[in-house]
Order: structure tokens, then sequence, then C-alpha cells
């Protein structure tokens, strides 16, 4: 097929068929499954799949590739002593990953380390874009290579526009979405894993390895994020608080900036925290970001505690 075509034609199977990485896959009950084993098997790698079945219910669960959703994957590359798990969602077009211990690896740091790969590996420049409550750490990979992370509104559109404009190189947001220069403007989760699964390759490393040196040239950046059921009362109490007479909690760090873009996020030399509603239903979400998941969840709880949510 044309579609999985271009993705192998973009991907450097030679690398992988040398590496022969042994991968766990999760379609999650959705569609990629066909697509995924036809480009792992069409560069030699060992795989072994889980929840492969097609499934209206997607087995009764969130077809969503979370902490909480990839349990039986967490288990199953452990049982196989995979190289790395590999789920998608139910329509394929958002990416979770589990490394080689069996720890689930955040959106964040994948977008990171994609982004990395592109710039240090295989020598592309050029701009990344992420959402308003993406991680930071995309700002720091592009500083050092003397380009710049562009900020848009949560919405994929934006993601892919902002793309367009700065002709950028990757693209995506913490919830597991990402696209890449010269590929489709959507987001792709067969073309994300191909990627990840060439950057295992040719790195030579373990995916642990891969992120603790991420960690180690850049600095730790970890988040918290929850939400909570909104009444159309308290929408509008927040609204008028925090969007109309810019209140803000008082914070322990010094605050750089607050951008009232999409919700109110503030902006910290080492981190930030967002208050937004959801576009799609009614609750609210708080996002952050700092250098120890603590740090981001005392961040979340301060603006919470504030719009007395808590």
């Amino acid at each position: 097929d044309e579609y999985l075509d271009s993705i192998l034609a973009r991907v450097d199977t030679a690398a992988i068929r040398r590496r022969r990485p042994r991968i766990v896959l999760d379609p999650m009950f959705g569609v990629s499954l066909t697509g995924l084993l036809t480009i792992l098997y069409s560069s030699r790698c060992d795989v072994d799949v889980i929840n492969g079945t097609h499934d209206a219910f997607f087995g009764r669960h969130l077809p969503a590739p979370n902490p909480e959703t990839l349990v039986d994957l967490q288990y199953a590359v452990r049982e196989h002593r995979a190289d790395v798990g590999i789920a998608t969602d139910g329509d394929a077009d958002r990416l979770g990953i589990i490394d080689e211990n069996g720890t689930y690896v955040t959106a964040n740091e994948t977008l990171a380390l994609l982004y990395y790969y592109l710039m240090e590996h295989k020598g592309w420049r050029g701009a990344v874009v992420r959402n308003i409550a993406t991680t930071h750490l995309l700002d720091r990979i592009a500083q050092a290579h003397g380009e710049q992370c562009i900020e848009v509104p949560v919405g994929f559109k934006y993601i892919s526009a902002a793309m367009e404009s700065y002709d950028a190189v990757i693209g995506g947001e913490s919830s597991g979405g990402l696209t890449v220069r010269g590929h489709i403007a959507g987001k792709d989760g067969l073309y994300a894993a191909s990627l990840l699964v060439e950057m295992l390759s040719v790195s030579g490393k373990k995916l642990s390895e891969l992120v603790r040196d991420l960690y180690d040239r850049y600095g730790e950046m970890h988040s918290a994020e929850y939400d909570w059921a909104l009444t159309e009362e308290k929408k509008e109490e927040i609204q008028r608080r925090v969007m109309t007479e810019k209140e803000l909690p008082h914070f322990s760090r010094r605050v750089d900036k607050v951008s009232y873009m999409d919700g109110c996020k503030v902006y910290f030399p080492d981190g930030w925290v967002i208050l937004r509603f959801s576009g799609t239903e009614p609750r609210i979400r708080i996002f952050a970001e700092a250098p120890t998941p603590r740090e981001a969840d005392e961040l979340v709880r301060k603006m919470a505690d504030f719009v007395c949510l808590t």
C-alpha cells in the first residue's frame, strides 16, 4: 500500500535489520496491527502482539495509551525480555511507549527523544512545535542547536499550521500525537513508532539509557496533570477570577511571565503551570512541569487550591 511504502521509504530499515530489536506491540484492539506488523516485519524485527483482535469496545478499556491502560504491555515487555513495547490508540494516531524495564516512557520524553535524534543523528535542522501544555525540554533542545520552539494553543490543527509556517522538524503534544516534516500534516502513530524503532536501532542503546542521556544533557523535567468536573457556575467563577481579573496564587518561585493564549499559563525559570478549560467536555485541567515529580505535583495543587478545586 502506498501509505506504508511511504513510511518504509523514510525509515532506515537497514539499521533496524542490523539491530533486529524485539518488540511487543499493543494496538489496543484498534486499527494499527496490520500496518505496524508490515513495517516491523519488513525491517526484520521480532514482534509479539497483545490485544491484537479488533474489538469495537476496545476490551472495555479506554483506547488511550497511558500508564493506567498499558499495564498489560508493561508486563509483556518484561515477560518477553523485549527491547521496547509500543502501543497505539484506537485510531492509531497516538503513541505509548514502554522501555525494556517495563517503565512507561512519557509522551513528552518520546517527543524530546525524537526531536534530538532527528537533529543530532540525522542532521536535520529547524524549529520544533509544541502546544502550550507540552514539555519545555523541547525548548532546551532547540536552543542548544540554535533553533526555536514554537508554542501554540491546544489542538493539533495549530501544530500542523505552525509546522508548515516554520518548516519545523517535528511537532507534538503531551497526549502522544506527533508529526514530522515531510510526512502527513496530522498525527501518525505508525510513522512515529517506526521512527522510534529506527532511533533505538541506530543508537545501539537501551531506551532507558537514551532517556537518561537526554536528562543528563538537558536537565530533568517532570510533568503532572489532573482534571476536575465543572459546573457552569464554577467555570464562570474561575473565568472571572483567573482570566478576567488576572488573580494568581502566591508562588514560592520567581514568575517570569504569564500567558492567557489558551487558559492561564505561569512560567518560572525552571518550569510552568497551566490552568485551562477542556474544549470538549465540562472539565478543567491543570498541567505543570518542574525538575522533580514532587515539585510538579505541588504546582498543580497550588493552582487547584487557589481556585477551590480540592
